[in-house]
This record gives C-alpha cells, structure tokens and sequence, in this order.
C-alpha cells in the first residue's frame, strides 16, 4: 500500500491490484475514506471538511500522475 501523500494529520494511499473505479484511500487516527479520482466524490467513508478540501485539491493538482499510478499498480 504505498502511500502517496502525508499531510501530517492524514495520508493518502493506493493499493495494488484494487477494484475500479481509480480511488485513492484517505486514512488518518479516528477516520478512513476512499475518493473517486475522476471527479473527486467520496465513494466510501466521511471526511471533516477541511481534510476533504485538502485531499480534493491534492486530486486536482495531481490528477495526472494519479490516473498513471491507478494503471501501473493495477495492471490495467
């Protein structure tokens, strides 16, 4: 599960060979969530406003680079 962003109060994850749709993993002390990549929708979980504000824009900034990890650890 290689983390792909620490924000100190939560970290952003992948997991190889994970289901569709592309979806990162949110997961701090007290809270764990997945967001689609495509257009940044919890898929799963709740998020307080301010960490769903900094994973989003994380999303958007780095969408690119994100859809080309989903593909490389998800042989597809």
């Amino acid at each position: 599960m290689p983390t792909i962003k620490d924000f100190g109060g939560f970290r952003l994850f992948m997991y190889f060979g994970d289901h569709n749709p592309p979806h990162i993993h949110i997961v701090g002390v007290d809270f764990e969530a997945k967001m689609r990549l495509s257009d940044q929708s919890l898929l799963a979980g709740t998020l307080s406003g301010k960490v769903e504000r900094q994973a989003k824009d994380y999303v958007l900034s780095n969408l690119e680079d994100l859809m080309a990890r989903w593909y490389e650890y998800n042989d597809q």
